[in-house]
């Protein structure tokens, strides 16, 4: 297969019919190592939003529980990716995560922002260290893959371009991002996951690394310390020769799948997409308020 296969094949495609193929060409077979950390990223920034970070600090789920939270998040947004919207274990892990949400008053503004952090973030991240950018019809077809989504969540006002999601993102944490000790927790149980997934002897190196590719509202909004300035520049020039590196690379032939990721630790006899996430006990760590999110997809 030539190295720009994929490619070619996203750009022959209607990004507003064919987007989950084109979204799923992007995920599992050209940037699957570059798309799970930069989707990483972007929830990590969400929770520098004091309703949203105290929140996942006040049910536990993020602190106590951290593997399996993220196991869950991830493997609740896979089968939509990897499936189609209209697949039955589509429709029930979207039915999954619209109960979860439905027993917090969550706002609908919080919704639209975490969903364009899905939209900006990995965008941004491929510009600065993937082997290519996206070409303008895989960004759109990103775009329409959270359009949908967020429709099937219930959500409202969703932007309809990556510039108008892009504007959402960088207002909303202009006007949002503040310290908060419970978003504070959140985040620090986060980055102590991710570093666990390295071999003890690069704990310390790994979260400098992580810090080194926080922006400065990120890190204030935290109260991190700022990695040293020659500590941030070789982090970030790391990444990008890795990105270079790859363009020597052929194209993936055979799909990277989530499910099959050494991250993921918490099923190793296998897994029912019903059963994954959260299930609030009334008066633990729960606070049962309905709002206007779907109850099932759409």
């Amino acid at each position: 297969m030539r190295r720009d296969h994929w490619r070619r094949r996203n750009d022959s495609l209607d990004p507003t019919r064919d987007f989950v193929e084109i979204y799923f060409n992007v995920v599992a077979h050209e940037f699957p190592w570059d798309m799970s950390q930069s989707l990483g990223f972007a929830l990590f920034r969400t929770y520098a939003v004091p309703g949203i970070g105290n929140l996942l600090d006040r049910t536990g789920e993020f602190t106590e529980r951290t593997q399996k939270r993220y196991d869950d998040t991830a493997l609740l947004l896979d089968p939509p990716t990897r499936l189609g919207f209209d697949h039955p274990q589509a429709r029930d892990a979207i039915r999954r995560i619209n109960q979860m949400h439905r027993a917090y008053d969550i706002p609908d503004h919080e919704f639209a922002y975490v969903l364009s952090t899905f939209v900006v973030v990995p965008k941004r991240w491929l510009d600065a260290y993937g082997k290519r950018p996206l070409t303008r019809r895989e960004v759109v077809a990103s775009v329409e893959y959270y359009r949908t989504l967020g429709r099937h969540m219930g959500i409202k006002q969703i932007p309809e371009t990556y510039e108008a999601f892009e504007e959402l993102m960088d207002s909303y944490e202009a006007e949002h991002f503040a310290f908060d000790a419970g978003g504070r927790r959140v985040a620090d149980a986060t980055l102590d996951l991710l570093v666990s997934f390295q071999p003890r002897l690069l704990a310390r190196p790994m979260d400098l690394f992580s810090r080194s590719l926080m922006d400065a509202p990120l890190l204030e909004a935290f109260r991190y310390v700022a990695p040293p300035a020659p500590v941030v520049a070789l982090s970030r020039g790391l990444l990008a020769a890795r990105g270079r590196l790859l363009r020597l690379f052929p194209a993936r032939r055979k799909p990277v799948e989530l499910a099959d990721l050494p991250q993921i630790k918490s099923y190793p006899d296998g897994y029912e997409v019903t059963a994954l996430g959260s299930f609030p006990v009334p008066g633990v760590g729960a606070c049962p308020v309905r709002h206007a999110v779907a109850d099932e997809p759409a």
